[in-house]
């Protein structure tokens, strides 16, 4: 089975960070196609129960993101 990729949000935000590495982060090219991966197979309704769990992890993405774009509001106002 495929590490979840979401451990690397995990990590990224366990290790501290600043405004600067929010902005900069990007998950890695694995990370992404497994992503991608499940949301094609979530869409053919074809995920397994722990499959659906990883996905339903990524929600944390969504706050990453929201955290990047608040993390460049900081940036560009000198913070």
């Amino acid at each position: 089975m495929a590490i979840p990729a979401y451990l690397e949000f995990i990590d990224f935000i366990a290790a501290g960070t600043t405004p600067d590495a929010v902005a900069q982060f990007r998950p890695s090219l694995e990370a992404q196609q497994r992503i991608a991966q499940l949301i094609e197979r979530n869409q053919e309704d074809a995920l397994s129960p722990e499959e659906k769990a990883e996905l339903d992890h990524f929600k944390l993405e969504h706050i990453l993101r929201m955290a990047k774009a608040k993390a460049r509001l900081i940036l560009s106002r000198g913070q």
